[in-house]
């Protein structure tokens, strides 16, 4: 009879690897930007997360688990296998070491960067781009970007101050969305602006204060066109030089008594209004934009 380890690529040979094994401790430092920015690595903890890294051919350098885990998931653990990924055992105080939750699920990933150029990622045609200028909350930039891959968006761009996409909670707050879409990471804003119109785009700024209303903008077809949307932090707003150069500034109509949306929500409503009029069938029958198909940007 096979046991559960049989058929799995083990690479913890003397028995689980404890939190002091040189290839845990060399993992738990990516809890560190500045270490995951010198390794180009960082950790994806729990099975959603790793079930999607898997699929992104290439993406997984290990495969951390409990032996209990390892079992459970038996298929991640096989698909590693196959992919010639070590898949290591871990003792459980091992895995609290490299997990960031509370109750962690047994499974961590370290899996390498996924940056993409801009000029590449608009260099694929993406008809919805979501742009998180300056966000530093990690849990609503990944919020922002899980809803960009929902709303079918092909690449989310990290730009200006914005938090690093590979932190634990950003990834975690992504729900995989991270290994799906075109990741990108640029320091000037304004230029990213210049190179997303350059590339056909138009380029629309949130702001509570935008003299242009959503639905206004949606009846008039005008989010029909390929769009990237700006979003600026929840504490602060887009700066006023990157409002500037937008193609117009938008504000989210509010019909009830609420003082405002918080950014993950405004986010939400403003892509799902471009996806909704990329997708609406026009005369021949046809719809205006094709479905963004997850993985198409593996790198």
């Amino acid at each position: 009879m096979q046991s559960p380890s049989q058929g799995r690529r083990l690479d913890a040979v003397s028995g689980p690897f404890t939190p002091r094994t040189p290839r845990v401790a060399a993992a738990r430092r990516l809890h560190r930007r500045r270490d995951r920015e010198q390794a180009g690595r960082f950790l994806a903890e729990g099975p959603q997360a790793v079930r999607e890294a898997l699929a992104r051919g290439g993406s997984v350098v290990e495969l951390f688990g409990t032996p209990a885990a390892l079992d459970r998931y038996a298929d991640l653990a096989a698909t590693a296998a196959r992919a010639d990924v070590p898949v290591s055992e871990v003792t459980d105080d091992a895995l609290a070491a490299l997990a960031e939750t509370v109750a962690p699920q047994g499974l961590v990933a370290v899996c390498r960067h996924l940056d993409v150029p801009l000029g590449e990622a608009l260099a694929r045609g993406p008809r919805l781009v979501a742009v998180l200028a300056g966000i530093r909350d990690p849990g609503n930039a990944g919020t922002v970007l899980r809803t960009a891959d929902a709303a079918g968006a092909g690449a989310v761009v990290f730009a200006g101050e914005a938090v690093d996409p590979y932190n634990g909670k950003c990834v975690r707050a992504s729900a995989g969305s991270l290994f799906h879409v075109d990741v990108v990471r640029a320091d000037d804003p304004v230029r990213v602006v210049e190179a997303l119109r350059a590339a056909g785009l138009s380029v629309l700024a949130t702001t509570g204060y935008g003299d242009s209303d959503l639905d206004d903008l949606a009846d008039a077809g005008r989010l029909a066109a390929p769009t990237a949307w700006l979003f600026g932090s929840e504490a602060h707003g887009l700066p006023d030089e990157l409002t500037a150069v937008a193609d117009a500034r938008v504000r989210v109509p509010l019909h009830g008594r609420a003082e405002s949306l918080n950014l993950a929500a405004a986010a939400a409503v403003c892509l799902y209004s471009s996806a909704r009029a990329l997708r609406r069938p026009t005369a021949a029958g046809r719809t205006t934009a094709a479905p963004h198909t997850a993985g198409e940007s593996a790198s």
